[in-house]
């Protein structure tokens, strides 16, 4: 049987992956770190990723800056994604603390702050993201193991024209002011081509087809992946990596039908479909908080809460808002973006059921199973 997932798109696109903002600085600090205990920066550095790879990466910058800091600098490679970070140097100044201190945060020069809420983040907090921070938390502590080290450091990461790069991101939309985030749940950037990707996706409903398969996950990303998994138990040829092209698994499905097709992903991403946009592109489609206003009404949400949906910085902070005052919110996007996709798959054999998450993979949100010849869920 051909090999399908999450890897084998990737490999179908033939196109070059590369390395997120968080990798990158997760690589500076762990070399900043090792060379003030060690007097030395290996270069290459190496890191672990969450899924077990090991890249190295090359030192753009080094320096000891006396006996209790030192910055490393990682020059970031987005592979063949049309990335805007692409070449960017990531810096990494690590500096002692007493013992108990802890590993602290600081934002440098073209790093931004969070200045509004509705983020995984506090406000006034550093835009780092929480799997980088965890990732530069545990390569700190293996340093610090291996060297003799305390693990109590204050990390401070910078990005050289940070902030005239973040002018092009959506960071100042969202109140994110001062520069880049650091970001990343895997490490690696997968590369970004319209055809390339939508290709990818039909070749693998054909695998899963080809494999007797009958009920297909179409995932924005590797976190709804494991979702799905801990909940479904599928198979990994069953995982469509449907990234923004939620379009594209549906009129492919319709066309080569499944009896069932799971779609996971970012509540907010999700909100989109719900809202009727098959791209969810931040480019080309944007939350839509009044529509997410009228679909809280419809689930007993008072006018004034309406209101402040309306006006929320993120969809997140919606979808709070809603939990706070016991609104499903989450529930109705599912739902609506179940018959969203219904819409699209226009009377074809293939019941859906929707799951929306948070980013930290917690389900916010889930439909009933839907469509010809819905059976209750697995």
């Amino acid at each position: 049987m051909s090999a399908g997932g999450r890897a084998a798109q990737l490999k179908h696109t033939g196109l070059r992956p590369g390395w997120t903002t968080g990798a990158c600085a997760t690589a500076a600090t762990t070399a900043a770190y090792t060379a003030l205990l060690t007097g030395e920066f290996p270069d290459p550095v190496t890191i672990t990723l969450p899924k077990g790879q090991t890249p190295g990466f090359a030192l753009a910058v080094e320096s000891l800056d006396g006996a209790d800091s030192a910055t490393a600098g990682v020059v970031k490679d987005a592979g063949d994604d049309p990335d805007v970070t692409h070449g960017a140097l990531i810096r990494s100044t690590v500096r002692l603390l007493p013992p108990g201190s802890g590993v602290v945060f600081r934002a440098g020069p073209g790093v931004g702050t969070v200045t509004l809420p509705g983020l995984p983040l506090e406000v006034g907090e550093p835009a780092i993201n929480p799997v980088p921070r965890q990732m530069m938390r545990e390569h700190v502590a293996e340093v610090a193991a291996r060297h003799g080290g305390t693990g109590d450091v204050e990390i401070t990461l910078s990005v050289d024209d940070g902030a005239e790069i973040a002018r092009s991101t959506w960071n100042p939309r969202i109140g994110i002011l001062g520069g880049l985030s650091i970001l990343g749940t895997t490490g690696i950037v997968v590369p970004y081509s319209c055809s390339a990707w939508i290709d990818s996706i039909r070749r693998g409903v054909d695998v899963a087809r080809a494999g007797g398969l009958t009920h297909v996950a179409g995932c924005t990303g590797s976190t709804s992946e494991r979702t799905v998994t801990e909940l479904y138990h599928l198979p990994e040829i069953a995982l469509l990596d449907m990234g923004d092209f939620a379009g594209a698994v549906l009129k492919y499905v319709r066309r080569h039908p499944v009896d069932r097709l799971t779609i996971c992903g970012g509540f907010a991403k999700l909100s989109k479909l719900a809202a009727g946009h098959l791209d969810l592109h931040s480019a080309r489609s944007q939350v839509d908080k009044p529509f997410l206003a009228a679909l809280a009404r419809t689930g007993g949400a008072s006018d004034p809460l309406a209101a402040e949906i309306a006006t929320a910085n993120t969809g997140l902070a919606a979808l709070r808002l809603c939990e706070a005052a016991g609104v499903p919110l989450g529930d109705l996007v599912a739902a609506r973006a179940r018959d969203e996709a219904l819409t699209v798959l226009r009377g074809a054999p293939v019941a859906v059921d929707v799951i929306c998450i948070d980013r930290a993979g917690t389900v916010v949100g889930r439909s009933e199973v839907r469509g010809p010849g819905a059976a209750p869920d697995a």
